[in-house]
């Protein structure tokens, strides 16, 4: 599978394309890619005032199973095929620099991209379980972190046990827009709308998904 240029550039040191951007960075397994991950980047360019956002479509997510993990080039491909917005980019950045944990990826970005902005993106599931990420706290000291709460998960802002040690960490809604001028550690919170969607679902759907992408989960 060609990789196009514009997702090649990720990994490009000082890539001309990102220079001064803004960019939101929206990791995962995408296995497959689905509505809630689109909707969940067309809100943070919206309410973020990004750039673009990249999909960090990860070779093997350190907390999750390989047993049902389609090929990262179907998972990729299910990406491409979803983000039709041209400020979506999906990519394999993470296989190329040959990163496995969210802390040495971002760690990694920042250095190839120091005229760029980045913030993390996750939703209020990843939230409830980030306590468990691989030196979590060494995260939100590299990025600012925006969490995009679907109603399900509105209570995450309560809940989650990180949001203990980072209570004073946590910024007004009202202020996501100037994100760039926040002292690290920083978080917001933004209650939306929301797509009860999830690659679970679609897999219990369409064992065979991947199939549709020259490839195969069994």
């Amino acid at each position: 599978m060609s990789v196009d240029p514009v997702s090649g550039s990720v990994a490009l040191r000082n890539a001309a394309r990102w220079r001064g951007k803004r960019v939101g960075l929206l990791g995962g397994s995408f296995n497959p890619a689905h509505r809630g991950h689109l909707h969940i980047s067309l809100e943070a360019l919206k309410r973020l005032r990004l750039d673009a956002v990249w999909w960090l479509v990860s070779p093997q997510n350190p907390l999750k199973s390989a047993r049902h993990m389609a090929p990262l080039a179907a998972r990729l491909a299910s990406a491409r095929a979803l983000a039709r917005d041209p400020r979506i980019v999906p990519t394999d950045v993470e296989m190329q620099l040959g990163t496995q944990y969210t802390v040495d990826t971002l760690k990694a970005l920042v250095a190839l991209h120091p005229n760029t902005r980045f913030i993390w993106l996750m939703g209020g599931d990843n939230l409830q379980g980030f306590h468990r990420w691989h030196q979590w706290r060494q995260i939100v000291r590299v990025v600012p972190i925006a969490v995009l709460l679907r109603p399900s998960y509105s209570d995450a802002r309560r809940s989650a046990r990180v949001l203990g040690p980072l209570r004073s960490a946590l910024k007004p809604d009202r202020t996501a827009p100037r994100w760039t001028e926040w002292a690290l550690p920083a978080i917001v919170c933004l209650e939306q709308p929301g797509v009860d969607e999830s690659s679970t679902a679609q897999r219990q759907r369409r064992p065979d998904w991947a199939d549709a992408y020259g490839h195969t989960t069994k």
